[in-house]
């Protein structure tokens, strides 16, 4: 039999470190730069399923936030959290918990791949993507109002998501379609590590 809470933990830290690497590929743009952090935390949530889906992105979180340069650019520490860009981090596990939530526990039964799981997997990644901007929006907004950055001939929204939100949008769209291919055929395959036979028959369970 397998040790199904040993696997978690190692697929757990396998995923974190996964978004870990995921620092190095950071392209400037403007105040916040491109990441494809954001991505692989709503897609670790939705291979890992239920309430294991937010458990690589708070590791790796944790570890950024002891010290180690996992963040954007290879930086950490709390002042990163702090900063313009401090509020996607947060968001992120909230998007990768909600994604996790919505697309449930992996099953051997999507081996065969449905109409339904397509659409439940797409709306999960979408979801999670849009979730992850809340926090981070509001954060930088304050960031913005509390050091004078907002233009006199601009709101204060239009100004954020003009900086953190819109140029953003074509990346984000191109990283869900990638990744809901990828969540689709690597999800019945973790189910057999992850969860017993029994547990892979429902998503909902």
């Amino acid at each position: 039999m397998k040790n199904t809470k040993t696997l978690k933990l190692v697929f757990t830290a396998l995923f974190a470190a996964i978004i870990c690497a995921g620092c190095f590929i950071r392209i400037p743009l403007g105040i916040v730069p491109i990441v494809l952090q954001n991505a692989l935390c709503i897609l670790t949530g939705i291979l890992m399923g239920s309430f294991m889906a937010a458990a690589p992105t708070a590791l790796f979180l944790l570890a950024g936030i002891i010290g180690l340069p996992v963040f954007a650019g290879g930086s950490s520490g709390l002042a990163v959290l702090l900063g313009p860009t401090g509020g996607f981090y947060p968001g992120y596990l909230l998007g990768a918990f909600v994604a996790g939530i919505i697309a449930g526990k992996p099953s051997l039964s999507e081996k065969k791949v449905s109409a339904s799981s397509i659409i439940r997997i797409s709306i999960a990644m979408l979801t999670g993507m849009v979730i992850l901007y809340v926090p981070g929006v509001i954060r930088f907004a304050s960031w913005a109002v509390g050091n004078g950055k907002i233009p006199e001939d601009k709101t204060t929204f239009a100004y954020t998501m003009a900086a953190c939100v819109i140029p953003y949008l074509p990346g984000d769209a191109l990283k869900i379609l990638i990744s809901v291919p990828v969540a689709l055929k690597v999800r019945p395959i973790l189910a057999q590590y992850l969860y017993s036979q029994n547990d892979g028959k429902r998503n909902d369970e």
